[in-house]
């Protein structure tokens, strides 16, 4: 028998590499799945009677009843359906359902400043009130043109 070269024994770490950076990705892939599945069951567990739900349908509601695995929603005025957990997407805060499904805009804080009315300040442009600026030809120039268009002689 022939002896075994240094190399032959041994696998090359080139081959491995490949190996080590997909298993790597999939770990990383299957801990961020598991982060966004852990804090939407949180928000699902925060759900109180009274709270403004829209569920993965898009449909907004008004939760009801809170039970184990279900949940009753109120889509629209005496309609009540009973919806699983887990097909409530997003629980919303009493101001964003109300912007959403009634129109109320939330009032504005006070401590704001307010654009001004007339926002050519802020852009630089010129007010009403600077000189303009004619940029027309003047009477009398060298291709013999007046301002309105018509040649002179």
């Amino acid at each position: 028998m022939r002896p075994l070269k240094e190399n032959q024994d041994t696998v090359d770490i080139g081959l491995l590499l490949p190996f080590i950076i997909l298993i790597g990705a999939m770990l990383l892939m299957t801990r961020s799945a598991k982060n966004k599945q852990r804090a939407a069951a949180q928000m699902r567990d925060t759900m109180q009677p009274g709270s403004g739900v829209r569920t993965i349908g898009g449909m907004y509601a008004v939760v009801k009843e809170v039970q184990d695995d279900s949940v009753l929603l109120e889509v629209a005025p005496g309609v009540h359906a009973y919806y699983a957990k887990n097909a409530i997407g997003v629980v919303l805060d009493d101001e964003e359902y109300n912007r959403i499904v009634h129109g109320v805009e939330p009032e504005k804080d006070d401590d704001l400043p307010e654009a001004p009315e007339d926002v050519s300040s802020l852009t630089g442009a010129p007010d009403d009130d600077a000189t303009e600026v004619d940029l027309g030809k003047a009477k009398g120039s060298a291709d013999g043109d007046d301002q309105d268009g018509t040649a002179t002689k």
